[in-house]
């Protein structure tokens, strides 16, 4: 599945059951809800997907399902990084026999902050030995170090990279988007920023928001393209406020609870993460309007 055809890529949530084991039941009608509601592609095994708490063998049978269910309609990226080059290429090569799995999408690698130098040689590493195209996930609040636009744009030049997650601001992106070809996609990973990086000729985003408000940036997106400059800023106002909510506690348990109030179950979140507080729901639910 052509992935540069994808501008709305949902990050998509793990669902639990009641016991928190991951539900794959649930997770065909997420799936499905979500390419019925402005999905275009889908993320899975990222942060909002959890990752850091999925064993391996969770993360291998969650791949499977999903491909399963999505059966070719949009393009799959799948999570395979982590701060251990060697596990990593293992991890991405085992991936890669999953045939339905379109690229890997490997975090920069957190904890132990290498310099630009060793985040070059591990993404080049992981690129040169994986069989699946991999893209950069850049996002320094969470892994304590920044992928640089130098070495972003060092890494553009490698077969096997196609694109990056950068979640590092407009003016990196900017960069980016001036500095590498026309075929490295560059996507926003801040849905308060979908809007701008897709004036400044990026690929599209890749969401949390769009679990709930999917449509709503479809069609914002839609107006671009046609281009409808006026409208589409006025869906973007109107998002903002809503995006901001989504992540008014450590995510994805907002949007959990969104979809849970919706009636798509996705079950809680696991620890470290705690569920949304009954007095957090309540101001969730009003700022997206849902009712209760």
């Amino acid at each position: 599945m052509e992935i540069a055809t994808a501008q709305i890529m949902t990050a998509m949530v793990t669902p639990f059951n009641e016991n928190g084991q991951v539900d794959f039941a649930k997770t065909a009608t997420l799936i499905e809800y979500l390419l019925a509601n402005g999905t275009e592609g889908l993320i899975v095994g990222g942060t909002t997907g959890e990752s850091p708490t999925l064993s391996h063998s969770e993360k291998l049978e969650l791949y499977k399902k999903t491909v399963e269910i999505v059966h070719g309609r949009v393009p799959i990226i799948a999570g395979t990084g982590s701060f251990n080059t060697a596990e990593t290429i293992a991890f991405t090569k085992e991936v890669a026999e999953i045939a339905g799995i379109d690229a890997a999408l490997v975090v920069a690698p957190y904890y132990n902050r290498p310099n630009q130098e060793g985040l070059y040689q591990h993404f080049k590493a992981v690129a040169k030995a994986s069989p699946l195209p991999i893209m950069i996930y850049n996002v320094s609040a969470r892994t304590g170090v920044n992928v640089e636009v130098q070495t972003t744009l060092r890494l553009s030049l490698l077969e096997n990279v196609i694109g990056i997650k950068e979640c590092a601001g407009l003016e990196a992106m900017s960069a980016i988007i001036e500095g590498s070809e026309p075929d490295f996609l560059v996507y926003t990973g801040e849905d308060h920023l979908a809007f701008p990086t897709k004036c400044m000729g990026g690929a599209g985003v890749i969401s949390v928001a769009s679990h709930v408000v999917g449509n709503e940036m479809s069609e914002m997106y839609r107006l671009l393209d046609n281009g409808l400059l006026a409208d589409a800023a006025r869906i973007y106002r109107m998002l903002l406020p809503k995006m901001s909510i989504v992540f008014s506690v450590p995510s994805p348990a907002p949007v959990k609870a969104v979809l849970n109030q919706q009636g798509i179950s996705v079950g809680g979140v696991r620890l470290p993460l705690v569920e949304c507080t009954k007095e957090e729901e309540m101001t969730i639910f009003n700022r997206l309007e849902i009712n209760r």
